[in-house]
């Protein structure tokens, strides 16, 4: 499980310098701060797509996940629904309520997120 929990971190934080690169540039420079949760959707959509080619191919490959068939893609994409609510209920809170910078709300978007949805994936996705 080390070497699983490692290859989904180097894949995870691939897949959050992807989220990144799409979000903060329409957090500072399309979108006003308040509608930052905005550019949760695009980012996440793109990081996703990257994600579910990382892990299935590497983080949790040899993981049980064969013969799942059409049922493995639909899985990730619920887990993955659930980040991207966390995600934007986290920038939700950090930029609307609280006025911070966009950059705060990927403080938990890449701390949290991830822990949740490798639990979730390695039980139930690739399990």
């Amino acid at each position: 499980m080390l070497g699983q929990l490692v290859r989904f971190g180097i894949a995870g934080g691939l897949s959050t310098l992807i989220y990144s690169a799409v979000y903060l540039p329409l957090t500072y420079w399309v979108l006003p701060r308040a509608w930052a949760v905005l550019a949760v959707p695009p980012a996440f959509l793109v990081a996703v797509i990257c994600g579910f080619f990382l892990h299935s191919g590497w983080s949790f490959r040899g993981h049980e996940a064969s013969g799942q068939g059409a049922r493995l893609p639909i899985k990730f994409l619920v887990v993955q629904s659930f980040g991207f609510v966390l995600n934007a209920l986290f920038t939700w809170i950090a930029t609307a309520l609280l006025h911070q910078p966009p950059w705060v709300a990927l403080i938990p978007a890449a701390t949290v997120t991830p822990l949740a949805t490798f639990v979730l994936n390695r039980q139930w996705v690739f399990g």
